[in-house]
């Protein structure tokens, strides 16, 4: 299942990239700590769950422990002591698991009420979240369950594919979504400060951010959900074009790279708006800006001929 021998620039890349996950997701759980969980004796334990931010931040902190488990891994990849693959594969579970954890903490984020309505925060908070607590965790228990030694290598392969296109389309509604409610009116819009469809049309850099967003990375999910259609009956990993994965790894990194760099260099392009809030102050995958130290490795690995045995 792990025939694959990394050279040392994919060792190095798979390194960065896990320690920019767990530095940045330490920071966030560490910040969201000090300044977002004030318990109140006088309020019900239930509100201090599920009003405040205390859901998030266990999610974080044991997403920071997969981190953690990741960065320990990849060190010893880099120093080339490889793990065996029963090392490897309790890692792997490890991260998965505490990865599923911390999806399933955004259930705390749902409002039931504005299902019942098409208002900003429908659109803004209860479609993305609704996806990434209840389908993401499914599928990553799904790989967890399948990454057992004494289960058949394809049910990992199968898993992990599948997950990593839901995660794609979970950050493409992530992102898509705090991008439409602030140029689409909807009910709330005037609360929230939304722009819009001048913000677009007045602002060429908000437009191409805006079609990046929404279509390109749409156009990514589709793609990476495709590759994932015609490979989720390898046997292993071997098998599987990693320098397609490297293409939409690499696409996917440099997405966030671009709007990123944009804004520091460009500003809040027409003012500070809910895109801008979410993107640069609520977004908690901005450490995959780091995918490319692993995706462009990745385009150049030769891919491993399985031999026949007669």
């Amino acid at each position: 299942m792990f025939a694959i021998k990394p050279n040392r620039t994919i060792r190095t890349g798979l390194f960065l990239t896990a320690l920019a996950w767990f530095t940045f997701t330490f920071y966030e759980f560490t910040n969201g700590v000090l300044h977002h969980i004030h318990p109140d004796p006088d309020n019900p334990v239930w509100t201090y769950l599920v009003l405040q931010e205390t859901g998030g931040c266990v999610g974080l902190g044991l997403r920071t422990a997969g981190g953690l488990v990741a960065v320990i891994a990849s060190m010893f990849y880099l120093i080339k002591r490889d793990l065996s693959e029963p090392e490897a594969l309790m890692a792997l579970r490890m991260i998965v698991i505490f990865e599923a954890s911390y999806w399933l903490s955004f259930l705390f984020s749902i409002i039931p009420s504005d299902f019942t309505r098409l208002t900003v925060m429908t659109v803004e908070n209860n479609i993305p979240v609704t996806v990434q607590a209840i389908v993401l965790p499914i599928v990553l228990v799904m790989l967890f369950l399948n990454l057992s030694p004494k289960k058949a290598a394809t049910g990992g392969v199968k898993w992990g594919l599948i997950s990593g296109t839901v995660y794609i389309l979970v950050i493409w509604l992530n992102n898509a979504c705090n991008w439409i409610v602030d140029v689409v009116p909807l009910q709330g819009s005037e609360i929230m400060g939304v722009k819009g469809l001048e913000y677009l049309i007045l602002y060429p850099a908000n437009l191409f951010s805006f079609a990046l967003t929404v279509f390109g990375l749409l156009l990514l999910t589709l793609y990476a959900a495709y590759f994932s259609k015609k490979s989720i009956g390898k046997r292993d990993f071997t098998t599987i074009n990693l320098r397609t994965v490297g293409v939409i790894v690499t696409a996917l990194g440099l997405y966030f790279d671009i709007i990123y760099v944009m804004y520091l260099f460009l500003g809040p392009v027409g003012g500070w708006g809910i895109w801008y809030a979410w993107f640069t102050g609520h977004n908690l995958d901005l450490w995959l800006m780091a995918l490319p130290f692993i995706g462009l490795p990745l385009l150049f690995q030769k891919r491993v001929q399985p031999s026949n045995s007669s």
